[in-house]
């Protein structure tokens, strides 16, 4: 693609050729902080993070014992996908409920479980989170938090509570609706939580 431009220092329009392409986004990243002490950082929930977890954990669980603590960071995390959520937060729990959403329609009220897993992970986790984490992230703090699996450390959560459904228009545009509500495994309808817990329902644009 070439686009032709104009602007001060120049004495005339320049053109400028663009080559399009797949930018990949890397969701997560890993390493060590210290010996036997592991730090994970989610930047978004996409279609391969739950793998990319998987495979950064077998790289710091070392071969002779479990780590001393693990450090996940899901600071400035807008979220995305909540199936990707579901799995990153099962894969340190053994049961119990993760999320379940409410709607005005009987097809809008999920639940989702953990599952026992075969792989354990038997130490300490703190989750970090800020004001940018929103959605998904606050799913996966949420549910960890909940079942007494992690301590959430950081300020308050973004607060986006809600599930958004895309509909297609004839004309090749769509419509973003609201069409329901999610909860973490102790929290009831409405109720709201205090600092440094997952604020759900101040419901922004």
């Amino acid at each position: 693609m070439t686009i032709t431009i104009m602007r001060q220092g120049f004495t005339e329009p320049k053109d400028l050729t663009l080559t399009r392409a797949i930018i990949p986004i890397r969701s997560v990243r890993s390493k060590m902080l210290e010996e036997g002490y592991g730090y994970i950082k989610i930047n978004q929930f996409i279609e391969r993070t739950y793998v990319d977890m998987g495979a950064a954990l077998k790289r710091l669980e070392p071969q002779e014992g479990p780590l001393k603590g693990l450090i996940l960071d899901l600071r400035n995390n807008p979220g995305g996908l909540l199936e990707q959520a579901v799995k990153v937060a099962d894969e340190f729990l053994d049961s119990g409920m993760i999320v379940y959403t409410e709607g005005r329609v009987e097809g809008q009220k999920m639940k989702f479980y953990a599952q026992k897993n075969t792989t354990q992970h038997d130490y300490p986790i703190i989750v970090l989170v800020n004001g940018g984490s929103a959605s998904a992230s606050e799913i996966v703090a949420g549910a960890l938090q909940d079942h007494g699996r992690a301590v959430i450390l950081g300020s308050q959560t973004f607060g986006k509570g809600s599930v958004q459904t895309i509909i297609p228009l004839e004309d090749g545009s769509a419509v973003r609706l609201t069409t329901a509500r999610y909860f973490t495994p102790t929290v009831a309808p409405f109720r709201l939580r205090g600092l440094l817990r997952i604020s759900r329902w101040r419901m922004r644009p």
